[in-house]
């Protein structure tokens, strides 16, 4: 049975844990206040979508496909990426909260954070090479034995990164985040 393909097709205000959404493969689409929330999106394929305003807090992606994704001012709470299908595996976030989800051992080479709250994340034997975390809050977020080599986390605040238990070769910092290296010590740095 052919999978049905939905493209070019914007998508407002639907609320999909009232209304169900299509068992379908959808290219280029545009969804905006769209509510996702505790919703079952698995198997799911979204392939050069935007997502704009949604919520998919806490919503089942087990073998979601997000292939060049982008999502801004979304809610993207609790999610477990590493679930997702990482096939050609490829997003980008703006002014999102992500706060609680994990990309437990994913490869994310280039992903973008921009203005994201990334509190209590979990990026455990993640590969983030070449990563930009611009003006993220990482508080409390997790980073061991991932690869961090060339990433930038010189506009960020409030991570702590052991340079010991993590690849950071060549990442970048801002003078006052040094500190978030330094956490494992327990000195006070004035």
């Amino acid at each position: 049975m052919a999978t049905e393909i939905i493209e070019d097709t914007e998508i407002k205000g639907v609320n999909f844990a009232e209304k169900k959404m299509l068992a379908a493969e959808y290219d280029s689409c545009t969804f905006s206040n769209c509510v996702f929330a505790n919703v079952d999106l698995s198997g799911k394929v979204f392939m050069e979508c935007s997502f704009d305003n949604c919520d998919f807090s806490m919503a089942k992606i087990t073998d979601t496909a997000f292939r060049d994704v982008d999502f801004k001012a979304c809610k993207l709470i609790g999610l477990h990426f590493e679930d997702c299908n990482t096939f050609l595996l490829s997003f980008r976030f703006e002014d999102c909260i992500l706060n609680f989800s994990s990309y437990y051992k994913l490869k994310l080479k280039n992903i973008s954070f921009i203005n994201c709250k990334l509190e209590e994340v979990e990026f455990v034997e993640s590969d983030l090479t070449s990563s930009k975390f611009d003006n993220c809050d990482l508080n409390g977020s997790v980073f061991e034995n991932s690869i961090l080599e060339k990433a930038d986390f010189r506009t960020s605040v409030n991570y702590s990164i052991d340079p010991e238990i993590n690849r950071i070769r060549k990442a970048k910092f801002s003078t006052q985040g040094l500190v978030g290296l330094l956490d494992r010590y327990d000195i006070e740095v004035e």
